[in-house]
């Protein structure tokens, strides 16, 4: 069992991250899973530092702006909108001074509308007593090795639905509520549905977006997803998202696709 965290502290705003947090297209740069759960957290802290609202994070959009590499890297955040039922928050995490990844997140007001809920998807097996999956087998990296994959069935070339769970830390010495800690495990969705082996084609996604229509709970982030593939370079990897209690969503990822760059 791995112990640990994907960060560490350097301070307020600055984070070192851990073997933990490499990602699976290249080891020596940060898969962006742990970088959006830190994004949302950086958000989090920044709405806690003021008066309650009462809104909820209803979407929040990634734009991955260039190369992730595994260094220390900073989280700058503010409210773009403010509003009593409406609010926008713009974090932008830098490494070496240089805007990385630039995340946008709506707040709505919540009240009571269980009278008219509705549209949900069918929920999924829960994960307990299903077989673990070794993603390792097929993506290498710190971020993927850390990872408890529980299929629901068989992955198979663009359809893929599990669920994922990790024994670590977001951030070490620092809780992280319950939405980051979930957004901190989607953007597995890309690789729990592989179209093509990733010796032969890349496929990694250029931004990452969520839906909610409720709140996550729980430990494990549950992905029911297709990959799609066009005939001109592009693909999107769509996922509804589920907690052990039911659906809370959806996720987006667009994809620029091209055949792996042959060595030597």
């Amino acid at each position: 069992m791995n112990t640990g965290s994907y960060f560490e502290p350097i301070d307020d705003h600055r984070y070192k991250p851990t073997s933990h947090a490499g990602g699976a297209w290249a080891t020596d740069e940060y898969h962006f899973s742990p970088v959006g759960g830190l994004l949302v957290h950086a958000i989090e802290r920044h709405l806690d530092a003021r008066p309650a609202t009462g809104l909820v994070l209803s979407r929040i959009s990634f734009d991955i702006l260039g190369r992730l590499a595994l260094d220390e890297c900073e989280i700058r955040v503010e409210t773009i909108r403010p509003g009593r039922t409406i609010e926008l928050v713009e974090a932008v995490a830098l490494i070496a001074g240089r805007p990385v990844v630039r995340a946008r997140a709506w707040l709505l007001a919540s009240c009571d509308t269980g009278a008219v809920a509705g549209g949900d998807p069918e929920r999924l097996p829960a994960p307990e007593g299903l077989t673990p999956w070794d993603m390792g087998a097929v993506w290498p990296g710190g971020y993927i090795a850390s990872l408890d994959v529980r299929p629901v069935t068989p992955p198979r070339p663009g359809r893929g639905t599990a669920w994922i769970s990790t024994p670590l830390d977001l951030v070490a010495g620092r809780s992280a509520g319950p939405l980051a800690s979930y957004i901190a495990l989607v953007d597995t969705a890309n690789g729990i549905a592989a179209r093509q082996s990733p010796t032969a084609w890349m496929f990694p996604n250029v931004d990452l977006t969520v839906h909610l229509h409720r709140q996550p709970e729980g430990g494990w982030t549950g992905l029911d997803t297709t990959v799609t593939f066009g005939p001109t370079g592009q693909g999107i990897t769509s996922t509804v998202l589920h907690d052990v209690t039911g659906p809370v969503g959806h996720a987006q990822q667009m994809l620029t696709v091209r055949p792996m760059p042959k060595q030597g």
